[in-house]
């Protein structure tokens, strides 16, 4: 059991409708919030629902001129939230947490975990770990085929099964979705095979090398001007060689007249030498230019083969997108590649279909699993809410958990849940959603809460006036329940009822106070006294009567 250990620990509102500044301490155990209709509970539940990542509304601001700012301090070395903090980058604080929330009157809103930025769904993730809020609201979930199932699964301790159940589930619905999209991918394939194949065997006729496009196009324009080239070579090499007028003939006379000025002229040796050394190098250009006119052939069969061959890969590149010979071999890579999926198809497809199969088996097996422990859950389940509600001024209440078969499984199983609800000796079994009363369905939800406290890790449940509609015996039966339920969790209860706020470990009272300009909400915690006489109060209206204060202190009993 969980005794003694504090999880909401305070609560701060500043700035927030009526209220202007507000700060509660809140214990372990069972506490009771009272006050007058109007006085501002709501509004105090309403702040605590904005750190628990519900939206908010830039209305509630009271002074527009500065931002609310709502703050919450939980203490949750308990409860085993380490991971979920190392999985959101947060930073775990021995324990200590703060939720923290701010509305600015430019209809923005920030949150925070521990004075770090977080978004909206990480804040509400970890509240919806915090804090169970029960509002009569939150009674319509009673007819809820889901909840009904979490309930039997949390009470069947079903988690660790139901999540290798939802994994399997999960592989198995991906590998339909996989065997789908390969079926359909199949059927368009086969529909451009033909065409696929067409297009494989023209680049694959078509034998492309890297690199060879551009020694084709270099090929094509020589060949293209071999006339033009070849003639200007010829002027080139007449030029530098000629008889008449060349450039060889007139620097072997230049040197021959240079050498014979020697004898008389020693200082001309540097310039004879280096003339030597022009006509050498000259005489080598001469020659290679002869050599290249002579290897310049006017091939025109030739030119007509690279101007063939230039067109096939020019056809090539525009049929197919591309600019280059390299991007054509990559396309035929791919149509390989394409072209070997659709080969290999039918074993991919077998292959799935027999992966199915299997998994579906193993499914089969662990869903019995889950329907064995169900029924189980769901017979226990069933005698003991009939056991409490009868304590609630249900005598002949008959209540049954029917498992439904599914037409086919789903990530939940086998099954789906409808609780079954009679209220009367002679009525028959029906949906409770359909029968049920609202007080009735108030105080089903209630034990039903009651008895999931102790196999859930929830910290903090706060009812919210969950006990409306009943009074006498069952609203003290009530608050017996919510008693029981503080020792294993941090039970908060908003009741208009006395015999309920008695049962609590400590007791806030909320109040409005007008001042000269406004109205604002308080809280106190009420001790000794005060507690008395609002306990009084409750049961005998505003005048306050000896006897309504004798009946008080009895029902508070140990609680004052």
């Amino acid at each position: 059991k969980i005794v003694d250990i504090d999880m909401l620990k305070k609560l701060s509102i500043r700035n927030y409708a009526l209220i202007d500044a507000l700060d509660i301490d809140f214990y372990s155990g069972f506490s009771s919030i009272t006050g007058e209709t109007g006085a501002g509970k709501s509004i105090i539940l309403g702040a605590l629902s904005l750190i628990l990542g519900q939206r908010a509304d830039f209305r509630v601001i009271k002074d527009e001129s500065r931002k609310a700012i709502i703050e919450g301090f939980f203490d949750i070395s308990d409860y085993h939230l380490r991971s979920f903090f190392e999985e959101q980058d947060l930073e775990y604080e021995d324990g200590a947490c703060i939720l923290r929330r701010e509305i600015l009157s430019s209809g923005k809103s920030r949150a925070f975990i521990n004075d770090t930025p977080v978004s909206l769904a990480q804040l509400k993730d970890l509240g919806e770990r915090l804090i169970d809020i029960h509002s009569q609201y939150q009674n319509l979930l009673l007819g809820n085929d889901k909840f009904q199932l979490h309930v039997i699964d949390v009470w069947g301790h079903n988690n660790d099964l139901l999540l290798q159940y939802k994994s399997d589930f999960q592989n198995y619905k991906l590998a339909k979705k996989k065997l789908l999209k390969l079926q359909e991918e199949r059927v368009e394939w086969k529909k451009e095979e033909d065409y696929l194949r067409f297009q494989l065997s023209q680049l694959v006729n078509a034998q492309l090398k890297e690199g060879e496009q551009e020694i084709l196009e270099q090929e094509q324009k020589i060949l293209s001007h071999a006339e033009e080239i070849k003639g200007e070579l010829y002027t080139i090499s007449q030029l530098a060689s000629g008889d008449e007028g060349g450039i060889l003939p007139i620097l072997k006379t230049l040197i021959s007249r240079a050498q014979g000025l020697l004898r008389i002229y020693p200082d001309l040796g540097e310039l004879t030498g280096r003339l030597q050394s022009l006509y050498i190098e000259l005489k080598d250009i001469s020659a290679e230019i002869s050599g290249k006119e002579d290897s310049i052939c006017i091939d025109s069969e030739r030119l007509v083969q690279v101007q063939d061959r230039l067109d096939m890969i020019y056809r090539l590149q525009q049929k197919h997108q591309v600019q280059t010979i390299e991007e054509l071999l990559e396309v035929q890579s791919q149509l390989e590649s394409r072209l070997e999926r659709i080969d290999t198809s039918d074993e991919e497809i077998y292959a799935l279909e027999k992966e199915i199969a299997d998994r579906y088996i193993l499914l089969l097996e662990i869903s019995v699993k889950l329907t064995e422990s169900r029924k189980l859950a769901a017979a226990e389940f069933s005698r003991l809410l009939e056991e409490k509600a009868r304590l609630l001024g249900m005598p002949n209440l008959r209540f049954e958990v029917e498992l439904v078969p599914r037409p086919e499984i789903d990530e939940m199983g086998a099954e789906q849940i409808c609780f079954l609800f009679s209220a009367n000796k002679n009525q028959s079994m029906q949906p409770v959603a359909e029968v049920a009363s609202g007080g009735e369905i108030s105080r089903l939800m209630l034990c039903l809460k009651a008895l999931i406290a102790h196999v859930t890790v929830l910290p903090t449940i706060i009812f919210d006036e969950v006990d409306t509609g009943v009074s006498g015996e069952v609203a003290d039966k009530m608050g017996d329940i919510m008693q029981e339920m503080s020792q294993y969790m941090q039970v908060i209860s908003i009741t208009h009822l006395p015999q309920v706020a008695s049962k609590g470990r400590h007791h806030y009272r909320v109040y409005k106070q007008d001042t000269e300009i406004s109205t604002q909400t308080h809280i106190e915690e009420l001790k000794d006294r005060k507690r008395i006489e609002e306990i009084a109060r409750m049961l005998s209206g505003a005048k306050l009567t000896d006897e309504a204060m004798n009946n008080a202190r009895v029902l508070l009993g140990k609680n004052i």
